[in-house]
């Protein structure tokens, strides 16, 4: 329980409500605010040429005189990716588990952060004081090591926060759940859960981490000649299981990708991750070994591991590529919208040779929990409210539905989206508003600078291409100096439509012509009437609407 009696309690998602990743939850206790996570999510197939998505951080700079704390729950991008983005925008001291904290730590150096950060390493018995609330922290089963849920403690209850987590009685140590102190905090009394819904649609438990290493061990032992593992860089504990069964298979083993090389990296130096140092091996030092003797692990985020298989496959990989007798171990299951790209890529290293074993649809290995687990994760908590988070939105109503099941009142259960307000005042919890919030989207440098205008322009072009019409005139003569020039690019090709270009090419002169004729002329109308009566007669001819960019010069 909080020091002091609090009046009043608000919850406002950011990000990670109707959607998976961009996890970012603002806790705010009286006048102090607190943020839960500061996450990334990987463009949607119509974000072209966007690199990620991050939360828009407007409500927080507006109020970051208020900000007391960011407290991140685990070491993915879905919960870190974004930090660098937000300490611009609001100065705070940064708490996390040793290896969160470390990873947090690397990707501000790869972003090029310069100003000097608060981070506090804590863990489940650390015991954090704040002028409103204390915060508690329990350590929870994912996919990487040192994960944690977080309890803030009010004079109502607690706030609980899940984090991504999962039960799996055969973790171990960093790995492992403290049922105990969720149990305790649970007896205490929580006044409002918030718990991880990915997996919510998912009967029964989710499989045990044990069963994917047994299924690795396996493929380990009959193979012949190379293995290539993939997996997400992310799946620390999938990486340790590859290193593992290398071991006893007497292998040597490599890493591609510069994201799992930073995890690999950053997890051993803190011995998260175990090895012997003769059993990591770069690159370029595989020829020095047999096909037998060498494992490759294949990583990345998002789409890269599908790429990355592809050009091995194609034989156009800049450092290895796949041959005959490989073995290619596909250890992830692909996240919605991505199946494409992994039967794609099956195919392809089928066609090359390779021996390519997946995991059987009957084996669902997550790092979240389903919906037995959730059940648990609810009895142990007891809590009076309830807020489904981290999912699409028909992974929060499965949730809320589970939550019913669980004897919570469908009046304590609130399916927040981004930017609504849950709040506690007076003894009642409602739904009091919304802020202004959406996405920031990142393609490159630029922050938030492509919006939906450039989208929608690069949408156009992706359909159905462009077409260039270039012309110079003498304003004094009131001539065609030069022109019209019409370039086709994306829309067709240009040397089977000669009589369309020839077509275009004397549709713009006449447009042209007619109109320098005139005592004065605008170049805004005539451009507007290039592109209306190109518009006409191309989708007359094609059925197709390029973007048409007139360009009117003047000597």
């Amino acid at each position: 329980m909080s020091r002091v009696i609090n009046e009043t309690i608000k919850i406002i998602p950011l990000g990670g409500v109707g959607e998976i990743g961009k996890n970012m939850y603002v806790v705010e206790v009286d006048e102090d605010l607190f943020i839960i996570d500061s996450g990334l999510m990987f463009p949607e197939e119509e974000m072209y040429g966007i690199d990620i998505v991050i939360p828009d951080f407007s409500y927080l700079e507006a109020n970051k005189e208020k900000v007391k704390a960011i407290f991140l729950t685990h070491g993915h991008d879905d919960a870190i990716g974004s930090l660098p983005y937000l300490l611009e925008k609001v100065k705070a001291p940064v708490y996390g588990s040793k290896l969160t904290v470390a990873l947090a730590k690397a990707g501000l150096k790869e972003y090029g952060f310069k100003e000097r950060v608060k981070f506090y390493v804590v863990h489940e018995k650390s015991n954090m004081k704040f002028d409103s609330v204390n915060v508690t922290f329990f350590q929870t089963t994912h996919s990487i090591p040192d994960s944690l849920g977080i309890a803030i403690h009010t004079s109502e209850g607690a706030i609980v926060h899940t984090g991504e987590f999962k039960f799996d009685q055969s973790a171990k140590g960093a790995y492992a759940s403290n049922i105990g102190k969720m149990a305790k905090i649970g007896e205490k009394g929580v006044f409002l859960l918030l718990s991880d819904s990915t997996e919510a649609e998912r009967p029964g438990h989710t499989t045990s981490e044990s069963v994917v290493e047994n299924h690795v061990a396996s493929s380990f032992n009959n193979a012949k000649g190379r293995i290539i593992v993939t997996c997400y860089a992310s799946n620390l504990i999938r990486i340790q299981q590859v290193f593992d069964a290398a071991t006893k298979a007497g292998r040597k083993v490599a890493v591609i990708g510069e994201a799992v090389e930073k995890v690999v990296n950053v997890a051993s130096r803190l011995e998260y991750l175990t090895y012997d140092d003769e059993t990591r091996i770069e690159l370029s030092e595989i020829s020095e070994y047999r096909d037998d003797e060498v494992v490759i692990i294949l990583s990345g985020t998002h789409d890269e591991p599908f790429k990355v298989m592809e050009s091995m496959a194609n034989q156009t990989h800049e450092a290895i590529n796949i041959q005959q007798g490989d073995t290619v171990l596909i250890t992830f299951t692909p996240s919605p919208g991505m199946e494409v790209y992994l039967y794609r890529s099956v195919n392809e290293l089928a066609r090359a040779g390779a021996n390519v074993l997946t995991a059987s649809k009957n084996v669902h290995v997550s790092g979240h929990g389903s919906q037995e687990d959730l059940k648990m994760m609810m009895n142990l908590m007891k809590p009076k409210y309830f807020m489904p988070i981290q999912g699409e939105y028909r992974h929060l109503i499965t949730h809320a539905r589970i939550a019913e099941d669980m004897n919570i009142p469908r009046s304590n259960i609130f399916i927040a989206d981004k930017g609504d307000i849950v709040e506690y005042n007076a003894g009642k919890m409602k739904m009091s508003g919304r802020i202004q919030t959406g996405n920031i989207l990142i393609d490159g440098k630029g922050v938030g600078d492509v919006g939906n205008i450039v989208l929608r322009d690069r949408r156009l072009l992706s359909q159905d291409g462009v077409l260039l019409v270039v012309v110079t005139l003498n304003r004094k003569t009131k001539t065609i100096a030069a022109g019209p020039e019409v370039i086709s690019r994306g829309f067709v090709y240009v040397r089977e439509s000669e009589k369309l270009m020839e077509e275009s090419t004397t549709l713009v002169r006449s447009i042209v012509e007619k109109n320098v004729e005139n005592r004065t002329f605008d170049w805004s109308s005539i451009k507007q009437e290039i592109r209306d009566s190109l518009n006409h007669l191309l989708y007359t001819k094609t059925k197709r609407r390029p973007m048409i960019l007139p360009i009117i010069m003047e000597v």
